[in-house]
């Protein structure tokens, strides 16, 4: 049975150039594993979306972390450059570690969250035993290209990519090549008919709470899964 679902209460994450960014923690009762969880480019951690996925996560014992990218704490529109949202993620992942020293952390978010995740790992390692990607952004709608994808290479840690078939930010035809190079390393899941907020048309006979607890399963699955692998040698 699920577990009862956790407040989120409000944090702040100190970052490595003095300032700091907001977020919010929410610790699932008899929890096995926390996930630091980034928000998409165009709304920030308080976005139904994530509040119903870390409600959903905690429901499931999996704690989590979401917190805000420091141009989105300034409430600017233009997203940060990598270098300094990749210093954000592994500070989150840090307070992530000094909030549940006995929790195996995970990490990854929505979008562009989740792509600066990678990007993080892929440049400074983040200490993490996997990344989950909400919607893998691979390329701007209607320019379809595999180049933001360049970096999932130099990521050494396992991989859950939950995409929809219909996501205008990830062409299958070129998703599926991508995570088929990652070997076994990478997980793709699809929901069929969903775009890249995941949201299904009511011909499909399901609703978004569907898929939502349908993502969530796959998400803590995924987790409990690479948690029974043994630690690759450091």
């Amino acid at each position: 049975m699920p577990t009862t679902k956790a407040e989120a209460r409000a944090i702040t994450i100190p970052l490595p150039d003095g300032q700091a960014v907001s977020a919010l923690l929410s610790v699932a009762k008899n929890a096995r594993a926390i996930y630091v969880m980034a928000h998409g480019a165009g709304a920030g951690m308080a976005h139904p979306f994530l509040a119903k996925m870390s409600a959903l996560l905690s429901e499931r014992g999996i704690s989590v972390l979401r917190y805000q990218f420091p141009y989105m704490e300034k409430k600017s529109r233009r997203p940060d450059s990598p270098a300094i949202a990749e210093a954000c993620v592994a500070a989150a992942v840090s307070e992530a570690r000094r909030l549940a020293p006995t929790l195996p952390v995970f990490a990854g978010g929505k979008s562009f969250g989740g792509r600066m995740t990678s990007n993080a790992e892929a440049h400074v390692r983040l200490a993490v035993r996997g990344i989950a990607f909400l919607g893998f952004p691979l390329h701007p709608p209607g320019a379809p290209s595999d180049a933001r994808a360049a970096h999932l290479a130099d990521v050494t840690v396992p991989m859950l990519f939950l995409q929809g078939t219909k996501d205008e930010f990830a062409n299958p035809d070129l998703l599926r090549p991508v995570v088929r190079s990652l070997g076994s390393r990478a997980t793709l899941h699809w929901v069929e008919g969903a775009n890249h907020s995941f949201h299904v048309p009511k011909s499909s006979g399901r609703t978004d709470a569907d898929v939502m607890a349908g993502l969530a399963d796959t998400l803590s699955q995924w987790m409990d899964a690479v948690l029974g692998r043994p630690l690759p040698p450091s």
